[in-house]
């Protein structure tokens, strides 16, 4: 069953797409086209040994990584030492407007965002990482204060509390938000993706790295199914590149 959910701006003809992560269902704009909201497979977080992975054992401020909703498209999970902002409009590079709704868990801190830089899709790979979480304790020259993701390829700024907005850099337009929910026995899932559609693009760039990495391209998009493995950024890559 579909769920369609619209909320018209008020003098604008854009379509304001309110997404939560108990949705089910595909969100349509006004006009019928598919909006910002994507639903994928729901996935239970996981380590590397397989046992589900709980909200409350994260790691403050520690970059985790699953790849989601494709084999081959790595996210970012964060637990952020504060609570998030809740119901952030943001807007994509074409315009279209959407909701982000805030950080999920007992304190709304966790938060879970597409790896993949929205400027030239720059992501994390098994030899190194240009893109990373820095937490509030540390520095970097991509923007006057921490807590922050950042690209380092071009200096892009993201801030997770809001939604990913943009801070400074290069990058027109927020990272991908990953739908995820923490569950009653405190176990963590994703079940979409909300943002502009970058998949495509990431697949045609990058189709020699994947093939290195995956050996076909059928195995890098392939949907990910039941669980995903979850580990520190500092076990995805061989080397994390901050400035």
């Amino acid at each position: 069953m579909e769920r369609r959910s619209f909320f018209k701006i008020l003098g604008g003809t854009a379509t304001l797409v309110a997404a939560n992560p108990l949705i089910v269902g595909t969100l349509y704009a006004a006009d019928g086209s598919n909006s910002m909201y994507r639903t994928y497979g729901k996935v239970q977080l996981v380590d590397e040994s397989g046992k589900a992975i709980l909200a409350s054992s994260l790691t403050k401020e520690t970059p985790y990584i699953f790849n989601y909703p494709h084999a081959s498209t790595p996210c970012m999970l964060v637990d952020l030492p504060e609570p998030t902002s809740n119901d952030i409009e943001l807007v994509s590079a074409n315009g279209d407007k959407y909701i982000w709704k805030g950080g999920v868990g007992k304190d709304r801190t966790i938060v879970a965002y597409v790896a993949i830089c929205t400027h030239q899709l720059t992501h994390p790979t098994k030899n190194n990482s240009f893109i990373t979480y820095v937490a509030k304790d540390k520095k970097t020259v991509a923007y006057d204060r921490s807590g922050i993701i950042v690209c380092s390829a071009h200096m892009s700024a993201y801030d997770p509390a809001v939604g990913c907005k943009v801070l400074g850099g290069a990058a027109t337009q927020p990272l991908n938000a990953v739908v995820i929910e923490v569950a009653s026995d405190d176990t963590i899932w994703a079940s979409g993706i909300l943002g502009m559609d970058i998949f495509h693009e990431y697949f045609t760039d990058f189709k020699d790295e994947l093939k290195e990495f995956y050996k076909k391209p059928a195995l890098a998009q392939k949907l990910v199914s039941v669980s995903a493995k979850t580990v520190p950024l500092s076990k995805y890559t061989k080397e994390i590149i901050q400035y």
